[in-house]
This record gives structure tokens, sequence and C-alpha cells, in this order.
């Protein structure tokens, strides 16, 4: 296996520094982090950690606008698609995703093209949120969930690792939405293709640092786009499995192919 894990980030130093570590501590495992021009310095500091990585930890910085989650994850699929990645992960960087549960993530991908680390599966347990939140992110995705017809527990997850082929088989140019809604946009394509999607469970712990970037905007547009998808009727042929068990200035980091 030659696993990739992008990790989107804006004003995380304190947790990059301490996250980046721990995943490089996975045999074999890449990491691009993909940097928003963050002010805080985290592009730096992700840069400082680099330079004892091997070549496993690579910083792609982005310029300018359009900024946000989907844009920086769309950046960075595409660049790991331009290595010999073959199983590409996407995680937050705000340590609310545990590296240790990545492991199984990996391993489950030789039986699904699509793994979703679900807070909502038997198993799945949320840490230190409020309860305020967590009755809003489970009732949203109920919604999204209902409204899109899609069988996934947790469908605005950002924890999910793809085999490569079904990654490169999705429509990217289609994917224009932002925050959780873009989750929920990739999942949507990827079950409108056919992708076999599984759920592993995952503790969810909330950020000790920073602030979340999480507006009552993005909740707006997750509703809007989920009516979209449903009224595109694009998936109307979908497959999936439940287990319980850019593109503005960006300067790229030097391509690498890894070890073959």
């Amino acid at each position: 296996m030659r696993p990739l894990v992008i990790v989107p980030t804006y004003n995380e130093r304190e947790n990059v520094r301490r996250l980046l570590p721990q995943l490089l501590d996975i045999p074999e495992l890449r990491v691009l982090v993909v940097d928003d021009a963050s002010p805080d310095g985290t592009g730096f500091a992700a840069e400082v950690l680099s330079e004892d990585s091997d070549g496993r930890l690579k910083v792609m910085h982005r310029i300018g606008r359009p900024r946000g989650l989907g844009h920086a994850s769309l950046d960075g699929i595409r660049y790991a698609l331009d290595t010999n990645a073959d199983v590409i992960c996407q995680m937050d960087a705000d340590l609310s995703h545990q590296p240790s549960e990545l492991r199984v993530m990996l391993n489950a991908t030789a039986h699904s093209d699509l793994v979703i680390g679900s807070r909502y599966v038997p198993g799945g347990r949320i840490v230190n949120r409020p309860r305020r939140h967590q009755l809003l992110s489970a009732g949203v995705n109920a919604c999204v969930r209902t409204i899109c017809s899609m069988p996934v527990h947790d469908c605005t997850s950002g924890f999910r690792g793809w085999r490569r082929d079904a990654l490169a088989s999705l429509p990217l140019h289609r994917i224009d939405a932002e925050g959780p809604a873009f989750l929920a946009q990739l999942l949507y394509e990827a079950l409108a293709i056919g992708c076999a999607v599984s759920e592993v469970p995952i503790t969810f712990v909330e950020r000790e640092r920073g602030r979340s970037k999480l507006l009552p905007r993005h909740i707006a547009e997750l509703a809007l786009v989920s009516m979209k998808l449903a009224l595109s009727g694009a998936a109307s042929t979908t497959r999936a499995t439940t287990a319980a068990a850019p593109i503005q200035a960006t300067r790229l980091p030097a391509a690498d192919s890894g070890p073959r």
C-alpha cells in the first residue's frame, strides 16, 4: 500500500505541530498539508517539520482566493492523483480526527472504494463537544441523508479514505461547494458513479486549540446544495455498504512519486 493523507489547514499552527509527527509515525504514510495562506504561520510550521520527514511531508501553499475547505481539498486531491499513491485520505488538522484510527481506515479500503470515519454508527463517539452542537450536527446529517437519499450515516465527515481509482473517477469539475456541503457533494458524486462505501466508527474529539471554521452560512449552503443534488437525480443508481466494525494562484510542492 502507498497511502497519502491530505490535511487542509487555516490557522492551525499549534495543532499541526502535534498532528504531523503522529501521522509520520505511520509507516509508509505520506502527508500533504494544503495551507490557505494562514496568517498564523501554519504553513511555515509545517515546512519546518517537513525538513526531517525524509520527503514524506509536503506542503502546498495556496495563495489568493478562492479559499476554503472545498477549494483546498480539490487542489490536494489533484496533486495526490499526480503521485503514485494508491490510497488517498482526507482528515482535519484540528486533532478532532485521531491519527491512530487512520490505520483502521487504510485497512478498510481493501474492501471499499470509500471508507468514512463515522460518528454515527455503533461504536462511534463524540467527545467534549457541547450538547447543542452534537444535536445540530446529528440533525444536519439526518436531513442531508434523507433529502439526498444517501445510505450513509455520517454524510459530512471529513475523515475519509479513498481507493485511488475511485477518486480519479469522480467528476471533480462538478464539485463546487464549500465546508460540509463540499463533503456531502463529494460523497453524493461517489455514490452516483457506483462507488462501494463503508463506514467505520471513530472517536471525534472537539478541538482544544483554535477556532472552528464552521459558520452559519456553511449550514445554509449545505441545505441548498442538498436540495440541488436531490433535484438533479444524479444518483438514481447507487450502491453502498455500511459497516459498523482551483483554482487560484497556488504554489505546489515538488512532485514526488514516492517509493515504488
